[in-house]
């Protein structure tokens, strides 16, 4: 998925990110911005040693919705 696709099921996407992980707060969700590289930064910041189990959520979530934010 390239960054137009990603910002296209951002407003979407930022609903249910919050809703599955609520340490994100609405500043974080502003901040990202539907930026892949953002998101990744937060997900480290407000996660750390569980970012890869979001990470997990965040590609099954694109997967499901029919493409991925980024390569694995």
């Amino acid at each position: 998925m390239n960054q137009d696709q990603f910002e296209g099921k951002w407003k979407q996407f930022k609903g249910e990110l919050k809703k599955q992980w609520g340490e994100f707060t609405d500043d974080d969700l502003l901040a990202i911005e539907g930026r892949v590289d953002k998101l990744e930064g937060k997900i480290q910041e407000r996660y750390g040693d569980r970012r890869e189990e979001v990470k997990r959520w965040v590609d099954e979530w694109f997967d499901h919705h029919g493409s991925r934010p980024r390569e694995s």
